[in-house]
């Protein structure tokens, strides 16, 4: 049986559904449209999707590194997330925060976090649907979660993110964050709140508003999609104003890419040539701006 064919109409498609609408019913219905029949969107609709069953590269019990879920205090309440540092750390090490995309703290963003720690950093991926009991195993929940969180509750926990980190024993106190789609935004507006926020690298992430750019202390990597046509729309309008206010800056658009090109557990999506170099940047990245 010939492998289905994803068209960019199809990943607009899903972008916009898993991004906009949240509404399946009308995503499959496009997709049916775009396939030709309902058979084809169906065996297509997974392929759209992240496949969880890819999400573990580096596995939780790896000797390598040392992880537990924790809790900690939010601005408002307690917060969940899984901290993870390398098993051989002797000393205190630079502290990074994993943000997660809006599907919440799920096995791909645990993954990402203990490839940070492989790095040399001691890491934390928070939970941000903490407040509403932590994120589902159905993904489609998680989103209509992230959707209805308030964004301002949500910056406050971030910056207690940070805080927490600062003050962490495993921890320099010098303290980065790293996100992806909805998380990248995050790292934006972190940027943002946090004063202390010493870098900041987001993957694909809206852009916070001009005005509030002076208040950013931190300095920033910005990875985008060159198709992501719904993020790249204010990248000019960022990249002004971090520029006329002199701020720490370095935008990258990696051409002919999607939305979620880091992402591999979703395959019609990811791209190993711009993630490895996206990757292999935030970590020099990192890793000079936290020493």
């Amino acid at each position: 049986m010939n492998e289905p064919v994803i068209t960019q109409a199809m990943i607009d498609a899903y972008d916009e559904y898993t991004h906009l609408t949240l509404d399946r019913r009308r995503f499959m219905e496009r997709l049916t449209a775009l396939a030709g029949t309902a058979a084809a969107a169906a065996a297509i609709a997974p392929m759209l999707a992240a496949n969880s069953a890819k999400a573990e590269t580096i596995a939780a019990t790896d000797e390598r590194i040392k992880g537990e879920d924790i809790n900690y205090p939010g601005a408002d309440g307690e917060m969940k997330g899984y901290l993870v540092k390398p098993a051989d750390a002797s000393g205190k090490l630079p502290a990074v925060i994993v943000i997660h995309e809006n599907r919440g703290l799920n096995p791909h963003i645990r993954d990402v976090a203990r490839r940070m720690a492989l790095e040399g950093f001691v890491v934390l991926a928070p939970d941000f649907l903490s407040p509403d009991g932590g994120t589902p195993d159905d993904e489609d929940k998680a989103r209509e979660m992230i959707s209805a969180l308030d964004a301002g509750a949500t910056n406050a926990d971030a910056v207690a993110t940070v805080d927490f980190l600062k003050g962490h024993a495993d921890s320099t106190g010098n303290v980065g964050a790293i996100g992806f789609c909805w998380g990248g935004g995050l790292v934006n507006r972190l940027a943002v709140n946090a004063p202390d926020l010493k870098a900041g690298v987001a993957y694909y992430g809206a852009q916070p508003r001009a005005e509030d750019v002076p208040k950013i202390n931190a300095a920033l990597l910005l990875h985008y999609a060159g198709l992501d046509e719904r993020i790249n729309a204010g990248i000019e309008a960022y990249r002004k104003a971090l520029m006329e206010n002199g701020k720490d800056a370095t935008i990258h658009v990696y051409e002919g890419v999607n939305h979620a090109f880091n992402n591999d557990t979703s395959a019609a999506r990811y791209d190993k040539e711009a993630a490895d170099l996206a990757w292999q940047r935030t970590v020099e990245f990192l890793k000079a701006k936290l020493a």
